[in-house]
């Protein structure tokens, strides 16, 4: 697993792309050479990785190797083998060479029914698997609006407590996702980023998770290279989980530039 903190004692921040239902095979190849070339120096202080659509993770496991760029699926299953077809099992995953599976982002959650319960379960069978989970939590506008943000991102992390209580911070990430802000180009401000990522961080704590000071939180809500600086420079935020702007190598170059300042905030 990976240390979570730098030299300095701080968290290690962590810059992931999520590239969602996009790419295709020449278009993989011109992002991922980009991004090579541009994180090829100055970035050895944080993480930085992306999660193509799954027929594309072998592709991207060749392109990527020889740098820092690491790679993640985008979702699992939490049945290994058997008559499921479509999906995508945690030993699928991890004879492809992933490092990281996105559970529980809020499109899985909205569009395909994914209960609490099945992300508790499918972050379970991925750290069985030896991957890290990157586990996706957020409030919808209206729930914000009803002043809900808390109990519903509480509800969310308390369901998968009982799995990540006894590992260690570096076998999973928390991300943020507040829903009203992906893809309508609203973004919580630096201030309200940092409300609920220090409320994340107090929920471990008072469940008794010994490790709340070192696991990181992401912030995932239309991150871009403008923001990133203001946004990961917050005390409890630890880098972002990307969308669309994971998709444009400048943008993405921009963001990790914004995490490897935060170390000097």
């Amino acid at each position: 697993m990976p240390d979570t903190t730098t030299a300095n004692g701080k968290r290690r921040p962590l810059v992931m792309g999520n590239w969602k239902m996009n790419g295709r095979l020449a278009r993989n190849e011109a992002l991922l050479t980009e991004l090579k070339a541009g994180l090829a120096s100055g970035f050895d202080a944080i993480d930085v990785a992306v999660c193509p659509p799954a027929p594309y993770l072998g592709q991207a496991s060749k392109l990527v190797a020889g740098s820092a760029i690491t790679y993640g699926a985008q979702n699992l299953s939490t049945e290994q083998d058997g008559a499921y077809t479509g999906e995508v099992s945690s030993g699928m995953l991890t004879d492809l060479g992933v490092k990281w599976v996105l559970v529980g982002h809020s499109e899985r959650r909205s569009l395909y029914g994914e209960t609490d319960e099945t992300v508790a379960k499918k972050t379970q069978v991925a750290l069985e698997a030896g991957l890290i989970p990157v586990v996706c939590i957020g409030e919808t506008l209206e729930e914000r609006k009803t002043g809900d943000t808390e109990v519903v991102l509480a509800r969310q992390l308390d369901a998968v407590l009982p799995v990540l209580g006894s590992q260690p911070a570096s076998a999973f990430v928390l991300a943020y996702e507040p829903v009203w802000a992906i893809g309508t180009g609203l973004t919580a401000t630096p201030e309200q980023a940092q409300e609920v990522h220090r409320f994340l961080r107090d929920r471990l704590a008072s469940s008794g998770y010994a490790q709340a000071q070192e696991a990181r939180i992401l912030y995932g809500g239309s991150v871009k290279a403008a923001n990133a600086g203001e946004l990961f420079a917050q005390p409890d935020v630890d880098g972002g989980l990307v969308g669309g702007a994971s998709l444009v190598a400048n943008e993405f170059i921009g963001i990790a530039k914004g995490a490897v300042a935060s170390l000097g905030a």
